[in-house]
């Protein structure tokens, strides 16, 4: 556990590095929950981490705040380990009921999640009690469309998953298939901004209390994509590459394109960004930005992962 703000000792926060979205264990009397469960290749880890921190207490729920691989990929594992409940945003209760993997994101990402399943839903405006709080489920559209945040007004404490980081927040995946996301991003922080919060757990990084200075440079670099959205589809480029690269760790330019043509995502934001004939340039031109920014290592064909994994 990293964290360099003091939370209720009913909330440990499990930071895991960019590949898992953080864990948020909620502890009470009647009830264990995990907030969030990481990365399909981190399962065991994170079933590990869990374990040890509850002791001889089993896992009573699983709250997804939204369905990207990273944020729900220990489900199934957990499931396995407990027979825990488990909720996730009410929007996405379809897509999980069929395993549409195409629509989970999965697919369009390139990325791996195992199947779960669910027995019950969040609807933004209903309240539930985790570690001993009643917190309020927010709708958090902008990132993804079925996105949610939890709000415990005692102790003024928001897990925001991606919807605020301590410096930005998740790509806005929306605007890559030319649907709204922008607009949804812009609201979701102007409600943030309205809430009496302390502490924000994010969904990638450590939890903070400058609340003010992070939403002013959330705004600022919403304003810088908005003005320009070509900037958001190579953010998501980059993004996606590193990801994959965190996860397998190494591979050449022939499986990056390879991926480019299989996950929908990539294509949508490469579509941006440059005519079909040139997207094997478009990728050696983004790799080659990544190393320099020592995000990985190029070494001829191949590209490797220079970050280490958690």
């Amino acid at each position: 556990m990293s964290t360099s703000v003091k939370l209720p000792p009913s909330i440990r926060v499990f930071e895991r590095g960019w590949l898992s979205s953080n864990n948020v264990l909620l502890v009470d009397d009647s009830r264990t929950a995990i907030v969030d469960t990481g990365y399909a290749t981190h399962a065991a880890q994170t079933v590990a981490l869990v374990e040890r921190a509850l002791g001889t207490r089993a896992l009573d729920l699983v709250v997804n705040t939204h369905l990207h691989s990273d944020h729900c990929g220990g489900n199934a594992q957990l499931q396995a380990a407990w027979p825990c409940d488990t909720l996730i945003p009410a929007r996405s209760a379809l897509a999980v009921r069929a395993w549409d993997e195409a629509s989970l994101s999965f697919l369009a990402t390139g990325q791996t999640c195992h199947r779960f399943g669910f027995t019950g839903t969040l609807t933004p405006g209903e309240r539930l009690v985790l570690g001993g709080f009643e917190w309020e489920v927010i709708g958090a559209p902008g990132h993804d469309p079925d996105s949610v945040m939890l709000y415990a007004a005692q102790p003024r404490l928001l897990i925001s998953a991606d919807a605020l980081w301590e410096n930005g927040f998740g790509v806005i995946f929306p605007e890559l298939d030319g649907e709204s996301g922008f607009a949804e991003q812009q609201a979701v922080l102007e409600a943030i901004a309205k809430l009496d919060v302390n502490i924000v757990i994010p969904g990638h990084g450590a939890p903070f209390s400058n609340i003010d200075a992070a939403l002013e440079r959330a705004f600022s670099r919403l304003a810088w994509l908005r003005a320009d959205p070509a900037r958001n589809a190579r953010n998501a480029l980059k993004v996606l590459v590193v990801f994959k690269l965190l996860e397998v760790r190494s591979m050449t330019f022939a499986t990056l394109e390879t991926m480019l043509a299989n996950a929908s995502a990539m294509r949508a934001a490469a579509r941006q960004l440059a005519p079909q004939a040139a997207w094997p340039a478009l990728l050696r031109e983004l790799a080659g930005e990544l190393a320099k920014s020592g995000a990985l290592v190029l070494d001829g064909e191949r590209i490797d992962a220079r970050v280490t994994v958690d």
